[in-house]
């Protein structure tokens, strides 16, 4: 039997189902591109920020409603080192625009590394296998994480300007692309390959796996289990980083409250996939993408809300999401 016979396919139909829905109601072929190619880039972004969520509810069982304090450390380290590389920022080469990305993300995803080990030992540890005070104690540690922010960049709204070379747009025949979504969708698409290539085909991948399902009979066989899901809630907390990053750029604008203001969203992605699944939540957050630039191009007014009614949409199709817990 060929694996994937073994796969649902029903939900990977849904993303070009929305988009060739919205043809018709768009009009105009080239504004359909524009803003499917710009919704894609929307949820790839939104992906790179819950893929860590997912990881570590999907492998950990741990609900982290701290997500966001990751977030916006990565997007605050970023505005700082983006004005220390100003010359590299400002240059019209995108060699060393993309460098100057490199560099920072590299950075911010190592602080929210950091940041992640410690959270982890005081926040997390103690309160294992018991999700209501999971959510209570990791929603206070971003409270605190917020407040610590304030201290170092302070209250106001830092610009997070995109590099000289990605602004503006090439165009694709009649169709108009901006630079850094494009970029984007490579980023996305790369978190997501690398991702599923280390769960299914690493040894790496493997001893998570089976420590989800068996945790005592891998600790027989001399691993520690414990170190090795440290390690899944870190890496979790370093791509919320590298999300913070890419979702900054995006807005172009850091506030304090950007990690909160995301959750949101990044929680409904992670329903709408199916709590844990990774594949499910890139689905997710690709409907989410396109379904929130084509709202907000025919109906602005319904732009805020157009999420949540997928949600309970996919919900009633599919109580547990997309895929269930563990699904491709």
């Amino acid at each position: 039997m060929s694996g994937l016979q073994n796969v649902d396919l029903k939900p990977l139909l849904l993303v070009p189902l929305l988009a060739l829905a919205m043809v018709p109601m768009v009009g105009s072929a080239s504004v359909w591109w524009t803003l499917t190619i710009a919704g894609l880039a929307m949820g790839l972004i939104v992906f790179i920020i819950a893929s860590g969520l997912t990881l570590v509810f999907g492998l950990m069982d741990v609900l982290n409603f701290g997500h966001g304090v990751f977030i916006a450390l990565g997007a605050f380290v970023a505005t700082s080192l983006f004005g220390a590389m100003g010359a590299w920022v400002a240059s019209p080469d995108l060699g060393w625009n993309v460098l100057a990305i490199a560099i920072a993300c590299a950075v911010a995803m190592s602080a929210a590394a950091a940041l992640g080990v410690v959270f982890e030992r005081v926040m997390v540890r103690p309160v294992y296998g018991q999700h209501l005070k999971q959510i209570l104690v990791t929603m206070g540690g971003m409270i605190i994480g917020e407040e610590l922010i304030k201290v170092v960049w302070g209250p106001q709204p830092v610009p997070l300007p995109l590099p000289v070379g990605l602004r503006g747009a090439v165009l694709l025949g009649d169709v108009a692309v901006e630079k850094y979504r494009l970029m984007a969708v490579v980023v996305g698409l790369v978190v997501f390959v690398l991702m599923a290539w280390v769960l299914a085909r690493t040894k790496l991948g493997l001893l998570i796996r089976a420590g989800v399902q068996d945790r005592e009979m891998v600790e027989a066989l001399g691993y520690r289990i414990r170190r090795l899901f440290v390690g899944v809630f870190v890496v979790g907390c370093a791509l919320a980083g590298l999300g913070g990053v890419m979702w900054g750029m995006y807005q172009q604008l850091v506030v304090p409250q950007i990690g909160a203001q995301v959750n949101v969203l990044i929680f409904i992605v992670i329903i709408i996939g199916g709590l844990g699944s990774t594949g499910g939540a890139l689905i997710g957050a690709l409907l989410v993408g396109l379904l929130a630039n084509y709202t907000g191009f025919l109906a602005p007014k319904l732009a805020l809300f157009s999420n949540i009614g997928l949600m309970v949409a996919i919900l009633l199709w599919r109580p547990q999401g997309l895929y269930a817990l563990g699904g491709k």
